[in-house]
């Protein structure tokens, strides 16, 4: 690729962030002018400034990687499989939250939302699944909303529905990712009804779920891994859930 690839790519991402050559020019502390000559293909910029200008429009590891090959540049972010040895720490790491996040479910998933990892309790939402949503990869957001995976159990399903698909077309609007836009299609095209606007009133979104005990209510909390320098560790988020309320507290103390 020529320089011109890597300034067509810093253009795009300046159009997801909505900012324009001049806000991202100040904020970054380059010319106006030289910021459009790098656009254009008229100037070639320096790795260095491939990287400043990325920091500044929040541009993932992955991506940056993609800017400085379209430069002409080395990669500068490794990216190891999580079962590598250089990823060891990281790895034991997120063992220890799974396993202390107990007694209540949580799982580690992928930037395509393909489950990781889990702990035992993640099986309140997995028990009764098909088959063929719990073949690996298993992707969270399928399983979630499918007819036969933990929609028909969901008893909030338009609202929880409606939570999950503006995460998914957030994540595809700010990263161009097709595979996203792609599961986003799929997603949108299952049964489950439209949401009612949110009411002034409500602070969250739970997740209200049947079970053979009664219905249990959750909040759920995405956690990423702080001043990630790897791909593949940046890419990983921790949606955790939580009691809701005071009998989904009770169940769950009981089976404790």
């Amino acid at each position: 690729m020529t320089s011109a690839g890597a300034g067509e790519l810093l253009r795009q991402w300046r159009q997801r962030r909505h900012l324009s050559q001049l806000d991202l020019a100040i904020e970054a502390s380059v010319s106006a002018r030289h910021l459009s000559f790098v656009e254009t293909g008229r100037a070639k910029p320096t790795s260095e400034m491939i990287m400043r200008l990325a920091e500044h429009l929040e541009v993932p590891l992955r991506d940056r990687n993609k800017l400085l090959l379209a430069g002409g540049y080395a990669p500068a972010y490794p990216e190891h499989a999580l079962t590598d040895p250089e990823l060891r720490k990281v790895r034991n790491a997120l063992t220890r939250i799974l396993k202390g996040h107990e007694p209540y479910p949580a799982a580690i998933v992928d930037r395509h939302w393909e489950l990781v990892d889990a702990n035992a309790q993640i099986a309140l939402f997995t028990d009764g699944a098909a088959e063929h949503l719990l073949r690996p990869p298993v992707n969270v957001l399928r399983l979630s909303l499918h007819p036969d995976g933990m929609a028909s159990r969901i008893l909030n399903l338009p609202e929880w529905r409606a939570h999950l698909l503006g995460r998914l077309h957030r994540q595809f609007q700010a990263t161009g990712d097709p595979e996203l836009t792609g599961l986003y299609d799929e997603l949108a095209a299952y049964p489950g009804g439209e949401a009612a606007r949110p009411h002034p009133a409500d602070v969250i979104v739970p997740l209200r779920y049947r079970t053979t005990s009664g219905e249990l209510s959750f909040i759920s909390i995405t956690a990423v891994l702080g001043t990630p320098m790897d791909v593949t560790v940046q890419e990983l988020a921790i949606e955790s859930f939580y009691p809701a309320d005071e009998q989904t507290a009770r169940s769950f103390t009981a089976h404790a």
